[in-house]
């Protein structure tokens, strides 16, 4: 079976299939980068503290969105239209998960509960981003054209995910532990469902550039659908078990609190 190295140096090489996987993260990191910015422009006044947080992390998206334009720039291409079948965020914004975009291009402040979801979603897409961003600095660290772009973007996503366990944390203790577990249940599954279908659409686009056999197509179909059933059964209680990290206050905005709380899914 064809390995994660050899799928992404595949990838790398092949400059149509280059300039679609980076256009494809570039905006998906763009669209992040707004979210954040407006979420960080509308927090309520009891949560102020957290606003230069909510803003360095969409600040870190917009600089990934601008690493992964640069990245195409080097070697001469141009991004190109992201499908609408391979788009992330739209997909996760059209499933229900996390804040509306009708209600950020509001003028209104947020909720409580508002953050409260906001800190859920992230919690359960930075697991994704900094699961796939290791296993990129796992095989390309070292690359010289995407080796210090990997770096970086992993570092960040690292720091939003250690980010995203303090702040939950620190909103269970102020009462909201039920509704937090709830709501993680929610996009956790979700987030698994959309991530299959826009991991079937990206490969069988990679497959069609790449000129795939109908087997190898077939082969990397079948192992997406398993790590679906994997996550579906059991694989998605990583997503939503907190518990304080070891990089704290990694979004800077204030000190640290102390504990070392964890809080395990509902119903593992």
């Amino acid at each position: 079976m064809l390995s994660a190295r050899e799928l992404f140096t595949e990838m790398v090489d092949d400059d149509d299939a280059y300039r679609l996987f980076c256009s494809i993260a570039a905006s998906g990191e763009a669209q992040g980068g707004w979210e954040n910015g407006r979420i960080a422009a509308l927090v309520p006044p009891g949560l102020r503290a957290l606003a230069p947080k909510i803003a360095r992390h969409g600040a870190d998206e917009d600089k990934h969105g601008r690493i992964f334009n640069a990245l195409l720039h080097k070697r001469g291409l141009d991004p190109v239209e992201v499908p609408h079948d391979t788009d992330y965020t739209m997909l996760l914004e059209r499933a229900g998960i996390g804040l509306a975009h009708t209600r950020l291009r509001q003028d209104e402040p947020l909720t409580e509960r508002d953050i409260v979801t906001y800190l859920a979603h992230s919690r359960v897409t930075e697991q994704r981003a900094s699961e796939q961003m290791r296993l990129l600095v796992k095989h390309f660290a070292d690359h010289p054209e995407i080796g210090k772009a990997v770096r970086q973007i992993s570092h960040d996503e690292d720091n939003h995910l250690a980010y995203c366990h303090e702040e939950l944390l620190r909103l269970a203790r102020a009462g909201h532990g039920r509704t937090i577990q709830r709501i993680l249940r929610e996009c956790a599954l979700a987030e698994i469902r959309v991530h299959r279908d826009v991991s079937l659409a990206v490969m069988g686009r990679m497959g069609r550039i790449l000129g795939w056999s109908a087997a190898r197509a077939a082969v990397l179909q079948g192992g997406i659908h398993a790590v679906y059933l994997y996550e579906r059964a059991h694989g998605w209680r990583r997503m939503v078990t907190l518990a304080m990290p070891q990089r704290r206050n990694a979004l800077g905005g204030g000190p640290a609190e102390g504990g070392a709380e964890a809080l395990a899914p509902a119903g593992a």
